[in-house]
């Protein structure tokens, strides 16, 4: 008979379960783990060196929940989708009631709600979890986004802030709310991931095919502003990225590393999200568009031999110009971030706390950074109309910023380099501060060809206009 010894179980031992699992055990908790190719088992348990001690490994799914204490703690490391929906089918039998499964996947947060309900009901709980900060983060202290009940919270929390990174002693890991609100909150995450990465990677084309820069170069100019309000791990990534040699050819890393991005799908998660509640997240739109472009490496080539990419010119930024527009465009893509955030709060009623959220990301996940300190205290303080870029604090320093990502976006276009993410937050912009916008033409238009009425500025009500009958003007 399996003796009931393990704090928490991890089905699933590939790079983040492992990590995970590591890090739990480090911290003085017995972990049961398992795997659905057995043979990987025994291989993690002789890797674990002499934290085994505290490791049960376990082959089947049986004796692995009836290795856990109870309440159980079951923690998912897995594809999301199909294999996690296997997964619960599987396990139910095996639970009692007060028992928890957590997905720690990136998943669909829809998927996570779908699973939430599922479970209703049956005595067992379910957690969707957002991890961030990768095989690194797992395994010395991620920033963790949890979603599910005061329950299995309860039961989680001691271990989850026991292993979470930690900033100024905080554990950077919260309960956020009920079913999808953890998957939610991870899936905006990435997405300001994918608006940051493209904005860095903007400036250094620019500088690259505009100045004519060397990596090497560039990643000295980003390691300086390590030292300023540009703090983050993805300027430190970046500036030691391209200060790497390839050792093959001696050329820097970047010069040999073809131009087409990857994406695992939670940026355009986030896009999708976005315009089904009506928001627009423009820059990581423009992000998300980025990577898909890029992907289309032989029309690029094809379009640079048909439609030229020869040098035009153009005054080029200044230093201080390049790091003033990327810290008013990273606020930017945060405020956009934050303000989806709010929207999915108000209609998922989540009560998502947004201070909070700062908090947590402020290390361990890969978007930390010395920015998201001033956001959890703009948040904490004053905040007109619950928008980041009215508080008093970031809008000093968007007035401060501005003039010069105007400057930035300008000298893009002039030297034709593309900036689509950099050009898309100084449009947000110039539109959220614009209190008469242009779609008074638009009610106009609509109006004209399918008469949906529009409002008036000077009275209530829904109205129709009387427009010129341009068939009969033409005849």
């Amino acid at each position: 008979m399996t003796r009931a010894i393990a704090d928490i179980g991890i089905y699933g031992l590939g790079t983040m379960g492992s990590a995970l699992a590591l890090n739990l055990a480090e911290n003085g908790f017995q972990v049961a783990v398992t795997n659905r190719e057995v043979e990987w088992i025994g291989k993690f348990v002789e890797q674990a060196g002499p934290l085994a001690t505290t490791i049960s490994p376990q082959i089947t799914l049986e004796t692995f929940v009836a290795s856990l204490k109870a309440p159980r703690t079951i923690l998912f490391m897995i594809p999301s989708g199909a294999p996690m929906d296997a997964m619960i089918e599987a396990v139910m039998p095996f639970l009692d009631d007060g028992d928890t499964i957590i997905d720690g996947g990136n998943a669909d947060f829809n998927d996570t709600r779908r699973r939430f309900d599922r479970l209703n009901g049956t005595g067992a709980h379910f957690v969707g979890m957002g991890v961030s900060g990768g095989e690194k983060g797992a395994r010395n202290g991620p920033s963790m986004m949890v979603g599910g009940s005061v329950h299995s919270w309860t039961q989680l929390k001691p271990m989850a802030e026991a292993i979470a990174a930690k900033f100024e002693g905080e554990p950077c890991v919260a309960h956020l709310g009920p079913d999808g609100a953890g998957h939610f909150v991870k899936t905006v995450h990435n997405g300001i991931e994918y608006a940051d990465m493209q904005m860095i990677s903007e400036l250094y084309g620019l500088l690259r095919d505009g100045g004519g820069w060397n990596a090497p170069r560039i990643g000295k100019l980003f390691e300086s502003w390590q030292d300023g309000p540009l703090s983050s791990y993805l300027i430190e990534v970046s500036a030691a990225a391209l200060q790497t040699i390839d050792p093959d050819t001696r050329l820097p890393m970047v010069d040999v590393i073809l131009d087409q991005a990857g994406q695992k799908g939670t940026g355009r998660w986030t896009v999708i999200e976005a315009l089904k509640m009506g928001q627009s997240a423009n820059a990581i739109e423009a992000a998300v568009g980025a990577r898909g472009w890029s992907s289309e490496k032989g029309m690029r080539n094809a379009a640079e031999s048909a439609l030229g990419a020869g040098a035009l010119h153009a005054d080029m930024p200044s230093e201080d110009d390049l790091e003033q527009a990327l810290i008013a465009a990273r606020i930017i893509a945060h405020a956009q971030g934050f303000r989806l955030l709010d929207a999915a709060s108000q209609e998922f009623d989540w009560s998502l706390d947004m201070a909070r959220i700062s908090e947590i990301w402020r290390a361990g996940c890969i978007i930390r950074s010395a920015l998201l300190d001033d956001l959890a205290t703009a948040f904490r303080t004053d905040l007109p109309h619950g928008h980041l870029i009215l508080s008093p604090k970031i809008a000093a320093t968007l007035t401060q910023t501005m003039p010069a990502l105007r400057r930035v976006v300008v000298a893009g276009v002039s030297l034709g380099t593309a900036l689509p993410a950099l050009s898309a937050a100084l449009a947000w912009y110039d539109s959220m501060r614009r209190g008469r916008g242009t779609t008074n033409l638009i009610q106009a238009q609509r109006d004209f060809f399918g008469a949906h009425g529009f409002a008036r500025t000077d009275k209530d009500g829904k109205f129709n206009a009387q427009w010129p009958d341009l068939t009969s003007e033409r005849s």
